[in-house]
Protein backbone atom coordinates (compact mmCIF):
# COMPACT_ATOMS: atom_id res chain seq x y z
CA UNK A 1 0.00 0.00 0.00
CA UNK A 2 2.53 2.49 0.80
CA UNK A 3 4.58 2.27 -2.44
CA UNK A 4 0.70 3.18 -4.29
CA UNK A 5 0.62 6.98 -2.39
CA UNK A 6 3.58 8.23 -4.28
CA UNK A 7 1.81 6.93 -7.44
CA UNK A 8 -1.46 8.83 -6.66
CA UNK A 9 -0.26 11.85 -5.59
CA UNK A 10 2.07 12.14 -8.85
CA UNK A 11 -2.00 11.60 -10.65
CA UNK A 12 -3.76 13.61 -8.46
CA UNK A 13 -1.17 16.80 -9.24
CA UNK A 14 -1.20 15.87 -12.67
CA UNK A 15 -4.69 15.86 -13.19
CA UNK A 16 -4.56 19.66 -11.90
CA UNK A 17 -1.70 20.77 -13.97
CA UNK A 18 -3.55 19.26 -17.28
CA UNK A 19 -6.97 21.16 -15.96
CA UNK A 20 -4.89 24.55 -15.88
CA UNK A 21 -4.99 27.21 -18.57
CA UNK A 22 -2.15 28.61 -17.86
CA UNK A 23 0.59 26.47 -16.61
CA UNK A 24 3.13 29.67 -16.12
CA UNK A 25 0.80 31.95 -14.38
CA UNK A 26 -0.01 29.46 -11.74
CA UNK A 27 3.43 28.42 -11.65
CA UNK A 28 3.93 32.09 -11.00
CA UNK A 29 1.04 31.92 -8.31
CA UNK A 30 2.45 29.09 -6.42
CA UNK A 31 5.93 30.67 -6.19
CA UNK A 32 4.63 33.68 -4.88
CA UNK A 33 2.60 31.51 -2.32
CA UNK A 34 6.04 30.12 -1.69
CA UNK A 35 7.51 33.11 -1.22
CA UNK A 36 4.45 34.92 1.15
CA UNK A 37 4.89 31.40 3.48
CA UNK A 38 8.42 31.64 4.10
CA UNK A 39 8.64 35.37 4.79
CA UNK A 40 5.53 35.02 6.81
CA UNK A 41 7.26 32.71 8.98
CA UNK A 42 11.04 34.10 9.23
CA UNK A 43 8.66 37.09 10.54
CA UNK A 44 7.04 35.58 12.89
CA UNK A 45 9.86 33.53 13.74
CA UNK A 46 12.90 35.62 13.98
CA UNK A 47 10.88 38.98 15.20
CA UNK A 48 6.97 38.20 16.97
CA UNK A 49 8.14 35.49 19.13
CA UNK A 50 11.29 37.02 20.24
CA UNK A 51 9.88 40.42 21.04
CA UNK A 52 7.52 38.37 23.31
CA UNK A 53 9.58 36.86 25.07
CA UNK A 54 11.53 39.85 25.91
CA UNK A 55 8.25 41.60 26.66
CA UNK A 56 7.89 38.66 29.31
CA UNK A 57 11.20 37.76 30.44
CA UNK A 58 13.42 40.97 29.92
CA UNK A 59 15.84 38.49 28.44
CA UNK A 60 17.98 38.60 25.34
CA UNK A 61 15.67 35.90 23.25
CA UNK A 62 18.51 35.19 20.70
CA UNK A 63 20.77 34.22 23.39
CA UNK A 64 17.62 31.56 24.84
CA UNK A 65 17.25 30.30 21.29
CA UNK A 66 21.42 29.82 20.78
CA UNK A 67 20.55 27.08 23.25
CA UNK A 68 18.07 25.55 21.07
CA UNK A 69 20.01 25.13 18.67
CA UNK A 70 19.86 21.31 18.33
CA UNK A 71 16.51 21.30 19.04
CA UNK A 72 15.94 23.45 16.37
CA UNK A 73 18.01 21.68 13.84
CA UNK A 74 16.19 18.11 14.90
CA UNK A 75 12.75 20.25 13.99
CA UNK A 76 14.03 21.08 10.52
CA UNK A 77 14.99 17.85 9.29
CA UNK A 78 11.47 16.16 10.61
CA UNK A 79 9.08 18.65 10.49
CA UNK A 80 7.33 17.35 13.79
CA UNK A 81 7.31 19.15 17.15
CA UNK A 82 6.51 16.00 18.81
CA UNK A 83 9.33 14.20 17.31
CA UNK A 84 11.49 16.86 18.77
CA UNK A 85 10.53 16.64 22.42
CA UNK A 86 12.88 14.47 24.06
CA UNK A 87 15.76 16.76 22.63
CA UNK A 88 13.93 20.02 23.18
CA UNK A 89 13.66 18.51 27.34
CA UNK A 90 17.55 18.32 27.20
CA UNK A 91 18.16 21.35 25.59
CA UNK A 92 15.63 24.10 27.91
CA UNK A 93 17.02 21.79 31.10
CA UNK A 94 20.83 21.40 30.19
CA UNK A 95 21.84 24.66 28.14
CA UNK A 96 19.04 27.17 29.07
CA UNK A 97 18.71 26.24 32.82
CA UNK A 98 14.98 25.69 32.90
CA UNK A 99 13.19 24.48 36.02
CA UNK A 100 12.90 20.71 35.07
CA UNK A 101 9.17 20.77 36.65
CA UNK A 102 8.34 23.65 33.65
CA UNK A 103 9.35 21.62 31.28
CA UNK A 104 7.92 18.38 31.78
CA UNK A 105 4.79 20.52 32.25
CA UNK A 106 4.77 23.16 29.14
CA UNK A 107 6.83 20.90 26.58
CA UNK A 108 3.71 18.45 25.79
CA UNK A 109 1.34 21.06 25.77
CA UNK A 110 3.36 23.48 23.80
CA UNK A 111 4.11 20.81 21.34
CA UNK A 112 0.42 19.89 20.92
CA UNK A 113 -1.23 23.34 20.66
CA UNK A 114 1.12 25.82 19.43
CA UNK A 115 1.51 25.86 15.91
CA UNK A 116 1.26 29.01 14.72
CA UNK A 117 3.78 27.73 11.57
CA UNK A 118 0.01 25.76 10.60
CA UNK A 119 -2.52 28.41 11.20
CA UNK A 120 0.03 30.70 8.95
CA UNK A 121 0.57 28.02 6.03
CA UNK A 122 -3.25 26.93 6.01
CA UNK A 123 -4.42 30.74 6.23
CA UNK A 124 -1.88 31.57 3.06
CA UNK A 125 -2.96 28.49 1.41
CA UNK A 126 -6.99 29.28 1.46
CA UNK A 127 -5.95 32.73 -0.11
CA UNK A 128 -3.69 31.31 -2.71
CA UNK A 129 -6.27 28.74 -3.68
CA UNK A 130 -9.25 31.51 -3.63
CA UNK A 131 -6.79 33.81 -6.59
CA UNK A 132 -6.19 31.06 -8.78
CA UNK A 133 -9.76 30.44 -8.68
CA UNK A 134 -10.09 34.07 -9.63
CA UNK A 135 -12.22 34.20 -6.26
CA UNK A 136 -12.43 37.79 -4.05
CA UNK A 137 -12.91 37.14 -0.67
CA UNK A 138 -14.69 39.28 1.63
CA UNK A 139 -13.82 40.86 5.24
CA UNK A 140 -15.79 38.56 6.85
CA UNK A 141 -14.74 34.85 4.59
CA UNK A 142 -10.71 36.14 5.41
CA UNK A 143 -11.85 36.76 9.03
CA UNK A 144 -13.65 33.11 8.60
CA UNK A 145 -9.98 32.04 7.24
CA UNK A 146 -8.45 33.69 9.96
CA UNK A 147 -10.34 32.10 13.11
CA UNK A 148 -10.45 28.40 11.38
CA UNK A 149 -6.66 28.41 10.45
CA UNK A 150 -6.03 28.75 14.11
CA UNK A 151 -8.29 26.43 15.60
CA UNK A 152 -7.29 24.26 12.61
CA UNK A 153 -3.01 24.98 14.40
CA UNK A 154 -4.75 24.28 17.76
CA UNK A 155 -5.68 20.86 17.04
CA UNK A 156 -2.82 19.83 14.16
CA UNK A 157 -1.14 16.85 14.62
CA UNK A 158 2.71 17.37 15.11
CA UNK A 159 3.48 15.37 12.44
CA UNK A 160 4.53 16.31 9.04
CA UNK A 161 1.71 17.37 6.90
CA UNK A 162 -0.57 17.54 9.21
CA UNK A 163 -1.54 20.30 8.56
CA UNK A 164 -4.10 19.86 5.42
CA UNK A 165 -5.93 22.97 4.67
CA UNK A 166 -9.24 21.28 3.87
CA UNK A 167 -11.36 22.55 6.80
CA UNK A 168 -10.31 26.07 6.16
CA UNK A 169 -11.02 25.74 2.72
CA UNK A 170 -14.55 24.32 3.45
CA UNK A 171 -15.31 27.30 5.71
CA UNK A 172 -15.42 30.03 2.93
CA UNK A 173 -16.38 28.01 0.22
CA UNK A 174 -13.59 27.21 -1.79
CA UNK A 175 -12.50 23.88 -4.01
CA UNK A 176 -10.92 21.54 -1.69
CA UNK A 177 -9.69 19.16 -4.64
CA UNK A 178 -7.34 22.35 -5.39
CA UNK A 179 -5.65 20.78 -2.60
CA UNK A 180 -3.52 18.99 -4.99
CA UNK A 181 -1.27 22.15 -6.21
CA UNK A 182 0.01 22.41 -2.89
CA UNK A 183 1.02 19.35 -2.18
CA UNK A 184 3.69 19.69 -4.96
CA UNK A 185 5.72 22.27 -2.80
CA UNK A 186 3.79 21.32 0.72
CA UNK A 187 7.18 19.20 1.83
CA UNK A 188 9.32 22.22 1.21
CA UNK A 189 6.91 24.10 3.67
Amino acid sequence: MPLYVPIGILCLTAVKIIEMKDLAQVGGQLGMYMVCVIIGLLIHGLFILPLLFFLITRQNPYTFTVGLIQALIIASGTSSSSATLSITFHCLEENNHVNKHITRSVLPVGATINMDGTALYEAVAAIFIARVNSMDLNFWQILSISITATAAGIRAAGIPQAGLVTMVLASVGLPTEDITLLIAVDWFL
